[in-house]
């Protein structure tokens, strides 16, 4: 049988358009500067994938500890480390040229004037297909016009900007109207955990499958009141919570931690969500239908398919608000 292929997603900003051939895109920060990780996983089957944060200036990492393990996610704290614009064109543009799928440069939000002089130095090269903007969590209302309008001024490249969780629905609307041409939703949430090895409380970002029922929340919100493509971007670690945030509204999503958890499942969700996966025989398991995608035994393949069992019915409580 044919796969039955999803039509392709055209974001236009300017006089540019970046067309997504699978709604499925590596998010900022789990797929390096240079695609460091195109041996683990078929690049080409994405839609796109963006870098790492990129800064005007190189910034240094942060010092300490910088992963935290929890429960049922990570923490990291790096700083945002970087080799500052300039130097990444220089040691990266090669592989973005060569990328197999568009390439789109994540700034770091800093001032209006350090993303302009960026955005300057993005629209000369054509090997950039789109620029991602990351606010910072305390950007106000016209912070956040300031910093998008100041990168549409200076370029014709489509802009998607990534919004904070915890303000994304009051900042969509005011990204939006200063010129973002599709909306990220969102950023890793920050939080604070208990370094094991020093004893002491850490803070950064949250990344993993609880993220997910936050940013969905999210979505569904400002997809609902803001007439600009939604990206959704959290928790995704199987092609169902892909399709979630289809179904809230996003045209399309970003996979960030399942990357370092298992890569071979980022193909598997390319495949799923684009398209690209014959139908599936009834009763057939995941094993045998997959491309490209082998699970050597029963445990494994429990551990990323696993069985739910049904919940029996629950009554909520009358004093539940």
């Amino acid at each position: 049988m044919e796969p039955n292929k999803r039509p392709s997603i055209h974001i236009s900003g300017g006089k540019q358009t970046l067309t997504l051939h699978n709604p499925v895109m590596g998010a900022s920060g789990a797929f390096g500067f240079g695609g460091e990780y195109a041996k683990l996983v078929e690049l080409d089957l994405l839609g796109a994938w963006v870098t790492n944060p990129i800064s005007l200036n190189p910034r240094r990492p942060a010092s300490g500890t910088r992963i935290i393990p929890l429960d049922s996610g990570v923490l990291v704290h790096t700083g945002l480390p970087n080799p500052g614009l300039y130097k990444a064109f220089r040691q990266y543009g090669t592989r973005w040229k060569n990328s197999p799928v568009p390439v789109i440069v994540h700034l770091i939000g800093t001032s209006p004037e350090e993303i302009s002089e960026c955005a300057i130095i993005l629209e000369g090269h054509e090997e950039i297909a789109a620029i991602e903007i990351g606010l910072n969590d305390s950007a106000a209302y016209r912070e956040v016009r300031a910093i998008v309008g100041a990168a549409r001024s200076k370029t014709q490249l489509p802009i998607l900007v990534q919004l904070p969780l915890a303000s994304a629905p009051l900042v969509a609307l005011p990204a939006f109207e200063a010129g973002a041409d599709a909306l990220v939703i969102a950023a890793p949430p920050r939080g604070t955990a208990r370094d094991p090895l020093t004893g002491r409380l850490i803070g950064g970002r949250l990344y993993g499958p609880p993220v997910k029922a936050q940013a969905l929340r999210a979505t569904g919100l400002i997809a609902s009141q803001v007439k600009a493509p939604i990206i959704g971007c959290g928790g995704i670690h199987s092609p169902d919570d892909a399709r979630d945030y289809l179904e809230a509204g996003a045209a399309a999503v970003q996979i960030d931690s399942v990357m370092w958890v298992r890569p071979a499942l980022v193909s598997l969700i390319a495949r799923d969500l684009g398209g690209l996966e014959m139908t599936r025989p009834a009763g057939s398991l995941p094993d045998e239908w997959s491309h490209n995608t082998t699970l050597p035994n029963a445990s494994t393949r429990a551990s990323i398919f696993p069985s739910v069992m049904p919940l029996p019915p629950f009554t909520p409580p009358d004093d539940l608000p």
